[in-house]
């Protein structure tokens, strides 16, 4: 085993927790440093999902993409800021505060995965690991400029991930380039027997950059109305870059884009409702130490460990399951669900990747997004990829007034490759 020192200046509040000697061994990965999301269990290390319900929590268990990693040889130096339970798209949902863009500190670097994104582009490790909900990992990778996969759903274990939405989240890569985020999922995908979910579909592909006779669809929704037409012509002329090599582009729609927002608000609420009953202080979470009804004690610890963002999702997954309103709510977004993996599944008879922005607008002033509603409608263009559970990668594309724009690269199910190689030829031959 060999040591490693880890003292990184974190002036963008990127990591939770830091660990300043690291042992790693040998293998792929051998002294790559490596963040994990706070939502990720690490055997011995403190993991809060940045709530402080979970303060002081340490897992007796690695999650199996860590044990991976330490497998692989990687250093595992710290554990990342996130918006709470993975509840947000800023990373100011944090009870440890919000970090901060490292390309420009009065705005977010995204969310939910915002501290793993941020340590990356701001040169503290290597490469990272994220979990992407509805967006999480390539938010903030667009945000901040670097390279993030959602992985097709199944392909990385979620054994140790602790849970938010089961049927929508997903493990993932983030790096500066595409070729580093190859050899970190390299590492990490793969069978799992703890995990129902887990398919035996490992990667083992090397980046190549020749998309001659790619045919592209371009949504018309995704250039539609709430995306910045500043951040739609760099998009565009990604797409034209790539059209420069070899592929085509072909015009397209989704005409259950419109639906896909609420049914995923409906879906990720319900099953976090669900998900995190566990967090009673009987269970899970700090004991309240005061004589009363059992009633009025899980009220209030709820009310002092849960932060604002995820008590509303909480009552807002409630009521959708409550008698009378599931039919109402919870079983029309379910519909809206597989009309949303139909759209998908005939447009791919036709091409072989779907691009467009990543997200509608520039990472937002620290605060901009107040407004709750103003902040889940960020979520138009990630969340599509969630409810179908195709893999979906965001990749640098240019700048709007001097912040990243991301293009995005959505794929069949398990055609994880064919994405990375679309992405791979961009940065090669068109960024």
């Amino acid at each position: 085993m060999k040591t490693l020192s880890f003292h990184p200046d974190d002036s963008v509040h990127a990591f939770i927790t830091t660990i300043p000697e690291v042992t790693y061994g040998d293998g792929p990965l051998s002294g790559v440093t490596v963040a994990v999301k706070d939502n990720i269990s690490t055997k011995g290390i403190e993991t809060t999902c940045a709530s402080k319900i979970l303060k002081g929590y340490i897992p007796p268990y690695d999650a199996h993409v860590v044990t991976l990693l330490k497998n692989a040889g990687a250093a595992i130096v710290g554990k990342t800021n996130m918006d709470e339970f993975g509840m947000g798209t800023t990373t100011e949902n944090s009870a440890y505060g919000p970090t901060l863009n490292p390309l420009d500190h009065q705005r977010v670097p995204g969310g939910s995965s915002g501290g793993s994104a941020a340590a990356v582009a701001a040169g503290l490790v290597d490469c990272a690991i994220g979990s992407d909900t509805g967006g999480s990992i390539r938010c903030p990778a667009a945000f901040c400029g670097i390279v993030g996969l959602k992985p097709t759903y199944g392909r990385v274990s979620r054994f140790g991930l602790i849970a938010y939405a089961n049927s929508l989240e997903q493990i993932g890569p983030m790096a500066r380039d595409v070729n580093t985020l190859s050899n970190l999922y390299s590492v990490i995908t793969g069978h799992d027997s703890r995990d129902a979910t887990s398919v035996d579909k490992p990667y083992s592909h090397t980046p190549v950059s020749d998309i001659k006779g790619l045919k592209i669809g371009v949504p018309d929704e995704f250039f539609g109305e709430g995306v910045n037409p500043k951040v739609a012509e760099v998009v565009r002329q990604a797409i034209d870059s790539l059209e420069s090599m070899g592929a085509t582009a072909v015009p397209c729609t989704i005409p259950s884009m419109k639906y896909a927002l609420s049914a995923y608000y409906v879906t990720c609420t319900s099953e976090a409702s669900s998900n995190l009953a566990r967090f009673d202080g009987v269970r899970y979470g700090p004991a309240v130490g005061t004589l009363k009804s059992w009633h009025d004690a899980y009220s209030d610890q709820r009310k002092a460990g849960f932060g604002k963002e995820v008590r509303r999702r909480i009552i807002l997954g409630t009521f959708s399951l409550a008698a009378g309103y599931y039919g109402r709510y919870y079983q029309k977004a379910q519909t809206a669900r597989q009309m949303v993996r139909d759209d998908f599944e005939r447009i791919f008879r036709d091409v072989d990747v779907i691009a467009g922005p990543t997200m509608p607008d520039i990472a937002f002033k620290l605060g901009e997004k107040s407004d709750p509603l103003q902040m889940y409608l960020s979520d138009i263009l990630t969340v599509p990829a969630n409810l179908a559970g195709v893999p979906a990668l965001s990749v640098p594309c240019g700048k709007v007034n001097n912040m990243p724009i991301g293009l995005q690269l959505i794929g069949r199910y398990f055609e994880d490759e064919r994405i990375i190689d679309t992405a791979y030829a961009y940065e090669q031959g068109g960024a």
